[in-house]
């Protein structure tokens, strides 16, 4: 095992992470990684940067908002490494995050073709779904794409 007791290089973090330099400062600034200046005003990087690299990389291609991951982040230690247990706690927290995300992508994918998330711009079928336009009580946009559908939408488009 290669050991660097000096820390890593930003470059040799990029290398081995598959992360452009400019990402690594990115994810820096955002609080979730850290690194130390040497006397010569160097980054420098515990190697455990590496696998705090290779969490947010797997979450955010699993669709975890980057302030989530840095909210997780935040309640390891810096400078050990992600453990099997830690990735186990921070990833069952997103598992049901993920599966209402999934739900509503699956909502959207149903009703494309006769609803736009009650925004509402599908008047004709609407009269069912949002009479009065109740909906707009929730906020302005497209809200069924935001909050769950109640019951009676699906059950009005399966009449």
């Amino acid at each position: 095992m290669v050991r660097f007791p000096k820390g890593l290089s930003v470059g040799q973090v990029a290398e081995r992470s598959g992360l452009a330099v400019s990402a690594i400062h990115f994810y820096e600034n955002k609080g979730l990684v850290h690194s130390w200046r040497t006397s010569a005003n160097h980054r420098r990087y515990s190697a455990a940067v590496l696998r705090r690299l290779a969490v947010i990389q797997v979450a955010q291609r699993a669709g975890v908002p980057l302030r989530d991951i840095a909210n997780a982040l935040a309640t390891l230690p810096d400078d050990s490494k992600v453990t099997r247990k830690d990735w186990e706690k921070l990833s069952s927290h997103w598992a049901a995050e993920l599966d209402d995300r999934i739900a509503r992508l699956q909502r959207l994918r149903s009703n494309m073709g006769t609803c736009i998330g009650c925004g509402c711009l599908s008047l004709d079928t609407c009269q069912l779904i949002n009479p009065d336009d109740q909906i707009a009580q929730n906020g302005p946009g497209p809200r069924y794409l935001e909050e769950d559908a109640p019951e009676r939408i699906t059950d009005a488009r399966e009449k």
